[in-house]
């Protein structure tokens, strides 16, 4: 078992690369938009947006090479548009150099959302699959974590301090770069695109200490229907289902508020530094309760943790609505905002890459993946391309807490009725409840 924790560890690094280069650019957002004397427009749809565009291609279409080269050679590439991204973006001289440089940063953060949870359910026993997909996650908010004290501790280092923020990506990039060559192949996948059940039952067997029976090897076999197309009538349950839960998930706002955090904390009443300090406090936050999210994924459910991430979401995002409307400054809007990323790390954060890498059988899983990360992307992009200008031009920015909070009472509403349970069960006995359900 010590072995596919290793494994697991090694793909979910993606997701580490995934949080720090979200996150990074909140630190220089401010420092950017003063050097080049851009416009809030400009500067939310081209220089803060454009890795979120990326990120969508990247999303679209990397259940491609999943399925063509496998799991494994996709979270190699993976790597090395992160360090081409790190270092590009770090020595760029005007905002179109920088944005085509975090563009193809964000091409690596999107086949991350799809590669990474994909690779690790399929080599996961169904009892553990829940903490050891939630990995991504835990590396995820990790990243945000490190990307956030790292921006703190930069933030009057040199000239120009931007540029050793965005550039020092570079070091985790070849660290997971070095790590991921030595993992193997998805056994899954191997079985499904080269029907090879000895090779595939030597590579399980590393993993899992065990063989696959021969009743397992048939049962994957007879999920390989290659004929089946997603978009299809079959498929409209899992669908419906992956395309909800990444629409709520960024209907909360959260990637509005990790993309901006600094600036929120400001308009809060924080001073310059103590929002950078309130940025690492996030962090920590979203670390600890993902950590207990981890622990309670294959206790308690998935269901059981989005109900408890959206009741906090609601009351936390009205708390802080209302108190950025009343006027009231100081500690308060922190606190709750903190509430807000403790329900979402509990929540969402945790379940999301978890819950969409189970409900689309073998074959067609990794165009699943990439179906519900592209619809989590485009919001993404969408949210925070327009959030500058919401920041200036809205008379108080409570009206947009509000607006997110009215989301997530119709996230409760749908995993009451609409989302079913996933925990322990086989990824081939799921797929099939679902489809007839």
């Amino acid at each position: 078992m010590l072995k596919i924790y290793k494994i697991s560890i090694v793909a979910a690094l993606a997701g580490f690369l995934f949080g720090f280069d979200t996150v990074v650019i909140s630190g220089a957002d401010q420092q950017l938009q003063a050097l080049w004397n851009t416009s809030d427009l400009f500067h939310g749809s081209i220089v803060m947006s454009m890795a979120l565009w990326g990120t969508v291609i990247g999303a679209l279409f990397a259940s491609y090479p999943c399925d063509i080269w496998g799991r494994k050679k996709t979270l190699i590439g993976i790597g090395f548009l992160y360090l081409i991204s790190a270092i590009g973006s770090g020595i760029s001289t005007d905002p179109y150099m920088f944005s085509f440089f975090r563009f193809v940063g964000g091409l690596g953060v999107g086949a991350s959302t799809i590669a990474g949870p994909t690779y690790i359910s399929e080599i996961a026993p169904a009892s553990k699959r829940g903490r050891l997909v939630a990995l991504y996650q835990f590396n995820l908010v990790f990243g945000i974590l490190v990307a956030y004290i790292s921006n703190y501790s930069l933030q009057n280092f040199g000239n120009e301090p931007w540029r050793w923020m965005i550039g020092i990506e570079s070091i985790p990039a070849l660290i997971y770069l070095i790590g991921i060559i030595n993992i193997p192949y998805s056994p899954r996948w191997l079985l499904i695109s080269n029907k090879n059940p000895l090779l595939v039952n030597k590579i399980y067997k590393e993993i899992n200490q065990r063989s696959l029976s021969d009743s397992e090897i048939q049962n994957i076999l007879n999920h390989d229907e290659q004929s089946d197309k997603l978009f299809s009538r079959k498929f409209i349950k899992p669908l419906i289902l992956a395309f909800l839960i990444s629409f709520f998930n960024q209907l909360s706002g959260i990637n509005a508020f990790l993309y901006y955090a600094p600036r929120i904390f400001e308009a809060a009443g924080l001073k310059s530094d103590s929002a950078f300090l309130s940025s690492i406090g996030v962090g920590l936050v979203n670390l600890i309760f993902t950590m207990l999210g981890m622990y309670l994924i294959d206790k308690t459910g998935r269901r059981t943790l989005i109900k408890i991430g959206s009741v906090g979401y609601i009351i936390s995002l009205s708390m802080v609505g209302l108190f950025f409307l009343l006027n009231w400054k100081g500690f308060l809007i922190p606190l709750f905002l903190f509430v807000f990323i403790a329900a979402h790390a509990i929540g969402q954060g945790t379940v999301i890459w978890v819950f969409i890498a189970e409900i689309f059988p073998n074959h067609l899983r990794a165009k699943g993946q990439s179906f519900g990360s592209s619809v989590h992307w485009i919001l993404a992009s969408i949210i925070t391309l327009i959030m500058p200008s919401l920041l200036s031009k809205l008379s108080n920015p409570g009206y947009i807490f509000f607006c997110f909070a009215f989301f997530m009472v119709f996230q409760y509403l749908f995993v009451i009725f609409l989302m079913p349970e996933t925990k322990n069960i086989s990824l081939e006995k799921l797929s099939s409840k679902i489809l007839k359900t």
